[in-house]
């Protein structure tokens, strides 16, 4: 699953090639995830204009004419792809290969632009979904998701009311989007490695001083990975058709067995929160 690096960096690149084109027509297939009679679904997207568009978590919103909004989760297996002329570019899951010719057996929805560009959403196992809600329900929605990295709202004193009176792992914590919004299994291994923290580790048990220096490392490695464009893992492409370069400076994340970049010793995997995890046995304590 795409996570905040990823998903932002999607944000930002179909800011540059979608906004304020008005959408012509949406076609959805039988197996498209949507939360309405398709019908209705198509005809509150139809000669409209994305105005803006935001993210909440993992979750990408479009904001369309008289406060209503798409949300657009990818979950698991999706990708969101702009298409014009012999172009094609996109984003998603990293496991996923960009297909060669759209639409294809996993395409969902096809969102087609007046300029004659087209955004698919694609998806295989079809865990991602579209929804259209009105700013009441937006709210509710936003309200699901706790503090965010990187966002007004991402305090060293909410960090810590967030991990306040819990007795689970620290990757845990990480991992549940009702508490920290954003991070996945990627960063959070990455994040405790920097903090010299290890995910195992029980939350109530984390001096002052490490909970101010995990805070700091979450800030530090999503923003370095945004900057990089996240993490590419087989054939993941952003919506700039570029590949992102996160994956050189990752320290533990994949590299079970390998040695440590820091310290030379081999770097071990266990399960946490139901994740795999990998860690150094001599950095991180």
């Amino acid at each position: 699953m795409p996570e905040l690096p990823e998903v932002e960096t999607i944000r930002q690149d179909l800011r540059k090639k979608i906004l304020h084109k008005k959408i012509k027509n949406l076609k959805l297939t039988q197996k498209a995830r949507v939360n309405m009679n398709h019908l209705d679904f198509v005809k509150l997207i139809k000669n409209k204009e994305f105005e803006e568009i935001d993210r909440i978590g993992k979750i990408i919103i479009f904001v369309l004419p008289a406060k209503k909004f798409l949300l657009v989760h990818l979950k698991m297996t999706g990708q969101l792809i702009y298409e014009r002329g012999r172009q094609i570019i996109g984003g998603g899951h990293s496991d996923n290969q960009m297909p060669s010719k759209l639409p294809d057996q996993f395409t969902r929805a096809t969102f087609e632009l007046v300029d004659g560009g087209k955004l698919y959403f694609n998806d295989m196992r079809r865990f991602g979904y579209l929804k259209i809600v009105d700013e009441k329900e937006l709210n509710i929605e936003k309200a699901k998701y706790g503090i965010e990295p990187l966002q007004a709202n991402f305090t060293l004193a909410n960090f810590k009311k967030a991990l306040q009176n819990r007795k689970t792992t620290i990757k845990a914590v990480l991992l549940n989007q009702k508490l920290i919004a954003g991070v996945g299994n990627i960063y959070a291994d990455e994040s405790c490695f920097l903090a010299e923290i290890r995910p195992s580790r029980r939350v109530d048990i984390l001096s002052s001083t490490e909970i101010e220096k995990l805070y700091s490392a979450i800030k530090s490695v999503l923003k370095k990975a945004i900057e990089k464009r996240g993490t590419t893992f087989n054939h993941y492409r952003d919506s700039d058709g570029n590949t992102g370069n996160f994956i050189k400076y990752l320290k533990v994340y994949g590299r079970s067995g390998e040695k440590c970049k820091k310290c030379g010793n081999t770097l071990k995997k266990i399960k946490v929160a139901g994740r795999g995890t990998v860690y150094c046995p001599s950095c991180q304590k």
